[in-house]
């Protein structure tokens, strides 16, 4: 299953509800397994305010997930696709 790591920074509004944080996580976990993913998420320090680790089917399903969240007003996110090492390896010997 693809492999995709969210970053992302709350609104002014989800500042503003920064204690709702954790059931909003939540609900974003249970979106994901809606969709047939699995979503972890890390509140961080520095430039972004949490980072998410999912797997999900399809970037699809990624689009949704990532268009759900946002229609929230909480948090906007930068949405990165990645291969395993494994994964990579298949692409880059097929390079010429």
């Amino acid at each position: 299953m693809p492999h995709y790591f969210v970053l992302g920074n709350w609104t002014d509004q989800g500042v503003r509800n920064v204690r709702e944080s954790p059931k909003r996580i939540d609900i974003a976990k249970e979106m994901a397994s809606k969709l047939g993913g699995r979503l972890e998420v890390y509140l961080t320090m520095g430039q972004y305010d949490f980072v998410g680790v999912g797997e999900m089917p399809s970037d699809e399903a990624v689009m949704q997930l990532a268009l759900q969240i946002g229609s929230a007003g909480n948090a906007r996110t930068t949405t990165l696709k990645a291969w395993t090492q494994g994964e990579a390896t298949k692409v880059i010997a097929k390079l010429q």
